[in-house]
């Protein structure tokens, strides 16, 4: 049975244009949202928990504090609500899934980060700079 819907879905998935992020990397998400007649844009600025799921499934968790109250929100890759996702930072965590941070508060829920600049990582340009020396 899956193999049938795998086979069907593939078909009608069109690769979703958003940057390549993994779980602790800092985001932001530009959701249409439609009030009435109009249509805005609305960023959600987090950091990404966990990013599961494969083909029309997948889906990704991103959680921000709101005056001082934790809020997650979860994304589907293939959602037609998602004008564009910018990577601020890469994370370095170890695991997959970081809901320790639920837990966490003030600056023990920080997490280490490569800030990027125009799409990669400094420690990516050191290292080639270096390779090339």
């Amino acid at each position: 049975m899956t193999d049938l819907v795998r086979k069907v879905t593939l078909g009608r998935t069109e690769a979703a244009k958003l940057p390549s992020f993994k779980t602790g990397d800092t985001v932001s998400v530009s959701v249409k949202v439609k009030e009435g007649e109009k249509e805005r844009i609305q960023i959600f600025k987090g950091v990404v928990l966990k990013v599961q799921g494969s083909g029309m499934g997948r889906c990704f968790t991103v959680r921000k504090m709101s005056s001082g109250i934790g809020v997650e929100r979860t994304f589907p890759f293939q959602s037609p609500a998602i004008a564009k996702v910018e990577v601020h930072s890469h994370g370095k965590v170890r695991k997959s899934r970081i809901f320790y941070l639920r837990k966490l508060r003030g600056k023990a829920a920080r997490i280490q980060s490569d800030l990027v600049v125009a799409g990669k990582a400094p420690k990516v340009e050191a290292a080639k700079e270096e390779a090339s020396k």
